[in-house]
């Protein structure tokens, strides 16, 4: 669907990387590393996103880093179509509504990177039903189109792994309002 109305697979990549986890900062040479693409394509690319206002800059010695401008007016809107886009909020909807005790569910890996490795790591963290779990995963796969990789916590495992979580990027998806 985006890529009909996003024609620049760069851009297209650029916007998936910082919209999903608007905390991801990069420089050119390692986006254009990570992407496989010529330096000289992914500066084009920065540059009209950084004019548009969608992205910021910052030099930083000899490099630029960007980031994505989350007080532009469309952040909102354009993170919730990156989101429909790589079906994190069919997960959000078929997975963890449906499970019950959820108190916090996290992505890990590639997509809390920015980056659609077409695998989501997904943390749970709550009492959870893990045979039905493995139902909805197999169902909300077939509506994204992306394999669904889970990892199930208690409280108490959570407690011993959380600085793991935050050291490194992690998507917030879910925490319970107790």
């Amino acid at each position: 669907m985006l890529e009909s109305l996003i024609t620049s697979k760069t851009r297209l990549k650029l916007i998936l990387k910082f919209f999903l986890n608007p905390e991801t900062t990069a420089h050119l040479r390692g986006l254009a590393t990570e992407f496989g693409e010529s330096t000289n394509g992914v500066r084009v690319e920065l540059n009209r996103l950084t004019e548009a206002g969608l992205l910021e800059s910052k030099q930083k010695g000899r490099s630029i880093n960007y980031r994505v401008n989350k007080k532009h007016t469309l952040f909102p809107d354009i993170q919730n179509i990156v989101k429909k886009y790589l079906g994190i909020d069919e997960i959000v909807e078929s997975i963890i509504k449906e499970l019950g005790n959820v108190e916090v569910a996290l992505i890990t890996g590639d997509y809390a990177q920015g980056i659609d490795s077409g695998l989501i790591d997904l943390v749970l963290v709550g009492d959870i039903d893990k045979p039905y779990l493995q139902q909805l995963v197999e169902k909300a796969e077939e509506l994204i189109n992306r394999k669904i990789r889970t990892l199930v916590l208690d409280q108490e495992e959570f407690a011993k792994l959380r600085d793991k979580f935050e050291k490194e990027k992690t998507l917030l998806l879910w925490r319970s309002e107790e």
